[in-house]
């Protein structure tokens, strides 16, 4: 019967079917269970879990939310090694979920703790897989996505003698030959910037590589995966050539780059959106389009999950809580309070997400738009421990210099020498 009300509930994606299949455990117990989250940003959770308490009785949940991603992360890795201080269910970033799963004995297997009734079938194959270690134990239940589409500014286009709407601009996006192509005609009619960085552009292309930094059994492929070295040389290559406004993601010079037209295109995951009504501002509202292409096929750029660590002392009822928080209705109520994009394929066909529009780029179906992206996305790509800190803290600083006048292939001994003593 609970299987049967869930399989119902996923398929309608309305509120609290899943959460009727959860209950009893709390109340097998004999009394009153104290549950704990960590979360970091903004995961949509406030409400879902005052309804989660008041679903189940005999349960109260606690949440720990930190305002920013790495000093989180850097405190979990902290409590991982002194074996206490973490919640019951902790939020893991995909960005560093490789060293999670390098330390996967620290936390429970969820396929063996977790519901009966939640399966693989529930989410995206690829993100579902992403959350298992070497052995095949599930670690992460998956909550949200970042799938790539590619935003650009429709005046810019126009003025350039591009075509600028939305269906019309895909061949530009059709492949990354396609992308540079374009950009150089761009920028030798304009003069102006193509794309916002080198780092933004090399590490899309860089996560649509089969493996990341490490080759399955974690060596080191830096230097041994020449697609690394042929995206590097074709990125910097553009960036010489003028595409690159050479603008660091994220700081205020960049912010103001979507006010001031600084590039024309930017890679786009779903969250982008909401950066670029918020730095563009509601002057540019129609100006900016997005389209469902990504050079390459698809990629993904954000998206967490739900992990039980092992320090947890009630494992089954925390692992019901992610479960529970994971579910697509779940899903979806967190995508209409935050933007996160669900993982979960009974959510990416709800109507509530696919009759989603955004009248700031145009009133285009933004959710319908994604969840066709999302599915491109084909197998999740190996990341080693200490990927993400490659990717975040050599790469990028290197392409920065080689912008500001550093040889390519200066940068790339920097990331040379910057990735082996990671991974030392």
């Amino acid at each position: 019967m609970c299987r049967a009300v869930a399989l119902a509930a996923a398929i309608a994606v309305v509120g609290g079917g899943l959460a009727a299949c959860g209950g009893g455990q709390e109340q097998a117990s004999g009394g009153k269970v104290e549950l704990s989250i960590g979360t970091f940003t903004e995961f949509g959770y406030e409400e879902l879990l005052a309804e989660y308490q008041r679903l189940h009785p005999g349960i109260t949940v606690k949440h720990n939310k930190t305002g920013q991603g790495g000093p989180y992360h850097q405190q979990l890795f902290t409590k991982l090694g002194a074996n206490k201080g973490l919640e019951d269910v902790v939020a893991v970033e995909e960005g560093y979920l490789s060293d999670v799963l390098a330390k996967s004995n620290l936390f429970n297997n969820l396929e063996e703790i977790g519901p009966e009734d939640v399966t693989a079938a529930r989410w995206l194959d690829w993100k579902y897989q992403a959350g298992k270690d070497k052995k095949g134990a599930l670690i992460g239940y998956g909550t949200d996505v970042g799938p790539l589409a590619m935003c650009y500014r429709k005046d810019l286009f126009e003025a350039a003698g591009l075509p600028s709407d939305p269906e019309a601009v895909k061949p530009l996006f059709a492949s990354w030959d396609a992308y540079f192509a374009a950009g150089d005609e761009y920028v030798r009619k304009t003069g102006k910037a193509w794309f916002d960085s080198d780092a933004q552009i090399f590490n899309a292309m860089h996560n649509q590589l089969p493996t990341g930094f490490f080759t399955p059994d974690d060596t080191l492929a830096i230097e041994s995966n020449a697609a690394i070295r042929q995206n590097w040389n074709t990125v910097t290559a553009a960036g010489a050539r003028g595409q690159t406004a050479k603008l660091t993601a994220f700081s205020n010079e960049w912010n103001s780059g979507f006010k001031s037209a600084a590039f024309a295109t930017k890679t786009c995951p779903s969250w982008m959106l909401g950066v670029v009504k918020a730095q563009a501002g509601p002057e540019n509202a129609g100006k900016w389009a997005v389209t469902a292409a990504f050079p390459g096929g698809g990629g993904n750029w954000g998206g967490s999950y739900l992990t039980v660590p092992k320090q947890s002392k009630h494992p089954r009822e925390a692992a019901e809580l992610a479960a529970w928080l994971t579910a697509p209705e779940q899903q979806i109520k967190a995508f209409l309070k935050t933007g996160n994009f669900p993982s979960q394929v009974a959510a990416l066909e709800s109507p509530q997400l696919l009759d989603t529009t955004d009248a700031y780029f145009g009133g285009i179906k933004s959710g319908q738009l994604f969840a066709e992206q999302a599915r491109k996305v084909a197998k999740p790509q190996y990341k080693g421990p200490g990927d993400g800190r490659i990717q975040e803290t050599v790469t990028s600083t290197a392409l920065q210099a080689v912008e500001q006048g550093a040889t390519p292939d200066e940068g790339w001994q920097r990331v040379v020498d910057g990735a082996e003593k990671i991974a030392r």
